[in-house]
């Protein structure tokens, strides 16, 4: 007897990655030691508290790909708070989790198929359908970055938890 599975919408499948990604992300960002903020792996590397904040702050695009039509960096972007304490980097997080769940479960399915484009000025990026942005550019995008804190707290002798079934370190945690 052949199974056939219905097609899921954009939305329902976006809700139940960004579900299933949360918890691993936040119990890294757990780990970022505020103690050693400005550390970096390499001179040409970003500093592990801005690795950090732009891994808190990845949900955000949700909003920034679904309500609007482009992101240009030639104008303006408004910055998130800057973060002291572990509270205040999960609080943030946290908070734009919410926040990109509430866009998705009120994103109609027409909403993913519109183009977005990203552009600097006149000088254009790319433009492409917004389910491929929110694919590449956002959940590809938090899981590359989940996956470089790792190595970060890694090289900080910091024991890393499992991500998609248990770590080297689980059985030491």
């Amino acid at each position: 007897m052949e199974t056939t599975i219905a097609p899921m919408k954009f939305a329902t499948a976006f809700l139940n990655e960004l579900k299933n990604e949360v918890s691993t992300t936040r119990k890294m960002l757990a780990l970022v030691p505020m103690d050693k903020l400005s550390w970096k792996p390499h001179e040409k590397s970003m500093p592990i508290e801005t690795l950090a904040k732009h891994l808190a702050d990845l949900p955000t695009w949700v909003g920034v790909t679904l309500n609007h039509e482009e992101l240009d960096f030639a104008k303006p972007y408004p910055k998130s708070p800057a973060f002291t304490t572990t509270a205040e980097l999960l609080a943030q997080f946290d908070k734009n989790v919410v926040e990109a769940t509430k866009i998705l479960e009120s994103a109609k399915e027409e909403d993913f198929r519109k183009n977005w484009t990203m552009r600097h000025g006149e000088k254009i990026f790319f433009t492409m359908p917004k389910v491929a942005v929110l694919r590449t550019f956002v959940f590809n995008h938090s899981v590359h970055h989940r996956a470089q804190l790792g190595v970060y707290l890694r090289m900080l002798n910091i024991p890393i938890p499992g991500t998609y079934g248990p770590s080297a370190d689980d059985s030491a945690m």
